[in-house]
């Protein structure tokens, strides 16, 4: 360790972790709130750099500090990469907080003080990106994101840590483009050989893979991959592809659109303990390939490879880097090269649209009583009808009558869920030669049956700007995991209204924690 000159203060260094408290910092908005604590946008006092303040919610920890944020600590403490978020700190705070967030709750833990994790502060997710009125992304910039988000998975499961929670809130964006991995309360090491048991109560619904939702309980780093083909066809589409209301009418959409699984497409499917009741009452065959023929022809060819009912088959995050979707025109751009966005998180852009909505709702209740009271008014006041005993033309004026009120136009409010679906979302491109057996390309199975991954074989897509080539790499509330995933019984926010899918109960889920 370096040390200070005498009488000198080090200001190299950075601080022990859990040596500083709060108040070294200011805090400036909530960007994410959910049942497992708040998200702030807060100020360093003395430097004035801007970082992300994640509150530990403490008070249904009956027994001690939270076990889904020892692991996300110890996991971010281990993976260093561009694409995955950076834990800066911890800090706490010595008491009991009152704010204008937060109201007191009696619990049963001991400890009243706080405990807060610093990150590194991202402008948006990509869920609120998305979410932005008009927002419609180009090619080379859904070829960028999508790069990025393989790139981080890659190390992370290189580093042998499943995600176990992706999903467009969860990826986080800067102004420079960058995108990174974040919310890693639901993440967990594994093993090569998938013997150990793992709970399958992961994932948010609409981008939970098949074989956890059929009950599956040893799985590896196909499940990601899973969620990462939700999140391109939902890029491509411009909205959710299976916005399931729960598990088996998630499955339903799944087997309509990638076919009813079988011991021919995915060998000992029948083993899965869920399957026999789950199994679709017909066969149904898979229409991907149908249902998205207007996507770009490289495009499909790599969802169809993600979105793989059997996780033998489905194609690895160092693979799908080599796909040749990336390596055709239009390239992915260097992301210093994107626009700058304002600051847009989904529990921002979702506390917008709920604002529209009651405005919405106001402007018709209006309207609607308005017309209740016009149509309560004596004939001859009521607009375009003359009195039975007069001739019809213009009424005059009457002794002691009220000027009429029209009803007036109502207001029309729209909910800017990001441009609609189709093929005007994602324009026609690409080059239509090419294929997977490129002579650069490193050799190998596109599934996570071949071992470890070999060193990936390609340089940089981006022409002439220099950038490094593809390495490994890794609600709501925000993607810090101030929200966690969503749940049947409310918002993504733990309060009501329309999430990205349910989840299950992270203090139920580790109760009983599987290894």
């Amino acid at each position: 360790m370096a040390m200070a000159a005498p009488n000198q203060l080090n200001i190299s260094e950075p601080p022990t972790w859990g040596s500083r408290t709060v108040d070294c910092f200011e805090k400036i908005e909530l960007i994410g709130e959910g049942t497992y604590g708040q998200v702030y946008m807060a100020k360093e006092i003395k430097t004035g750099e801007i970082v992300a303040l994640k509150k530990i919610r403490m008070d249904n920890e009956r027994e001690g500090f939270p076990i889904t944020a020892i692991r996300e600590i110890k996991i971010l403490k281990k993976l260093h990469h561009e694409n995955v978020i950076k834990l800066k700190e911890i800090v706490t705070s010595p008491g009991p907080e009152r704010n204008e967030h937060e109201q007191a709750r009696p619990d049963g833990n001991k400890y009243k003080g706080g405990i807060y994790m610093v990150f590194e502060y991202m402008d948006h997710d990509l869920t609120g990106l998305a979410d932005r009125p008009g927002m419609r992304f180009s090619v080379p910039q859904i070829k960028c994101y999508m790069r990025q988000l393989l790139t981080g998975l890659h190390y992370c499961h290189v580093n042998q840590v499943l995600h176990r929670d992706i999903k467009g809130s969860n990826l986080l964006i800067d102004n420079n483009g960058n995108l990174k991995l974040a919310d890693f309360g639901l993440a967990r090491s594994f093993s090569n050989d998938h013997n150990g048991n793992l709970t399958n109560r992961v994932i948010t619904l609409w981008y939970r893979p098949p074989e956890l939702l059929l009950g599956a309980t040893k799985y590896g780093p196909a499940v990601d991959m899973w969620s990462v083909g939700c999140i391109f066809a939902e890029l491509l589409n411009g909205k959710p592809i299976f916005p399931g209301k729960d598990e088996p009418e998630q499955l339903n959409k799944i087997f309509d659109l990638c076919g009813s699984p079988d011991e021919k497409n995915w060998p000992d499917v029948s083993k899965i303990p869920w399957y026999n009741n789950l199994k679709p009452s017909r066969p149904m065959k898979r229409r991907l390939r149908e249902v998205f023929r207007h996507f770009d022809r490289h495009a499909l060819e790599l969802l169809d490879k993600m979105l793989m009912l059997d996780p033998a088959q489905r194609i690895s995050a160092k693979d799908a880097l080599d796909a040749e979707y990336f390596w055709t025109d239009p390239l992915p751009c260097d992301p210093r090269s994107l626009p700058k966005y304002e600051s847009s998180h989904e529990f921002q852009t979702k506390k917008k649209r709920q604002q529209q909505r009651q405005h919405e709702e106001t402007a018709k209740r209006q309207k609607l009583q308005h017309q209740t009271q016009h149509n309560r008014l004596p004939p001859h006041q009521q607009s375009g009808q003359g009195h039975p005993q007069m001739r019809p033309g213009p009424n005059p004026g009457m002794h002691g009558s009220q000027n009429q009120v029209g009803a007036g136009p109502s207001h029309h409010y729209g909910k800017p869920r990001g441009p609609s679906g189709g093929p005007g979302r994602y324009p026609q491109a690409g080059n239509p030669s090419g294929g997977y057996n490129h002579q650069n390309r490193a050799q190998g199975g596109g599934g996570y049956a071949n071992g470890p991954y070999p060193p990936q074989g390609r340089g940089a897509p981006y022409g002439s700007s220099g950038i490094a080539g593809a390495g490994p790499r890794g609600g709501g509330g925000s993607g810090y995991g101030g929200g966690g995933p969503n749940y049947p019984h409310g918002g993504q926010y733990g309060a009501s209204g329309t999430g990205r899918g349910s989840n299950i109960n992270r203090n139920q889920q580790y109760n009983n924690w599987q290894q």
